[in-house]
């Protein structure tokens, strides 16, 4: 009974061998930048990683519905390198021989593309399936309608005008109380102010007083003489 187990343990071995290697039907590639993506926070790819990485693949394949029976003794690793590449399939559990179409796998990792990084805290460009592309994030929504955003910012410049031309009358009525004021100071004192017109200097006429003409005064005394 144990050789028959050992053997069938050792047949099994040989078929993984086959069906997980470079270039194989059915098989991937995966290359990670760990220390591209993390820095000096980089973790090691052990064991327990790839331990991880065959879970996040039975994971993404059960969630697809076809493929709901997958454990994670059906997904294989191998030619695992230092620099952490590998290649790997997914056998088919209810034979266990073979694997499951790539069609399927890929289409299994796009749709849970993301849960599959956040695993590993890494991006579509640092933790990277070779032949199966990236899939595009879904665009960011504001939360806030642009709509009303630019209502708002319309709304702030009409009331930023308001404000500055209230202010602009507040300084000008202020500005015409003081001249007028300056000005009723000075008739009150008898102070003359010159007016400057076109760039000659120009004295009020005093109506009450009257202003003589220095011309018209000179004739006046010449005529009086005679």
């Amino acid at each position: 009974m144990l050789r028959v187990l050992l053997l069938t343990l050792s047949v099994v071995a040989i078929a993984h061998a086959e069906l997980c290697k470079p270039d194989a039907q059915n098989a991937f590639k995966v290359r990670l930048s760990i220390k591209t993506a993390l820095g000096d926070n980089a973790y090691a790819w052990d064991a327990n990683e790839e331990y991880l990485f065959k879970a996040m693949v039975a994971f993404a394949m059960r969630r697809y519905s076809s493929r709901s029976t997958t454990q994670i003794s059906n997904v294989l690793l191998c030619n695992v390198t230092d620099r952490v590449s590998f290649w790997f399939v997914v056998t088919d559990s209810s034979k266990n021989v073979t694997t499951v179409p790539g069609s399927e796998v890929e289409a299994a990792i796009r749709m849970n593309r993301n849960r599959i990084n956040s695993a590993f805290l890494l991006s579509d460009k640092t933790l990277q399936f070779l032949k199966i592309t990236s899939t595009l994030s879904p665009p960011l929504e504001p939360s806030t309608p642009v709509w009303l955003i630019v209502f708002g910012v319309v709304l702030c410049l009409i009331a930023a005008g308001i404000v500055f031309l209230v202010v602009a009358g507040i300084q000008q009525r202020k500005k015409r109380n003081k001249e007028s004021t300056e000005r009723e100071n000075l008739e009150e004192k008898g102070e003359v102010t010159v007016t400057v017109e076109n760039g000659i200097p120009c004295e009020p006429l005093d109506l009450k007083a009257g202003h003589i003409n220095g011309v018209f005064a000179a004739d006046d005394e010449r005529f009086t003489s005679l």
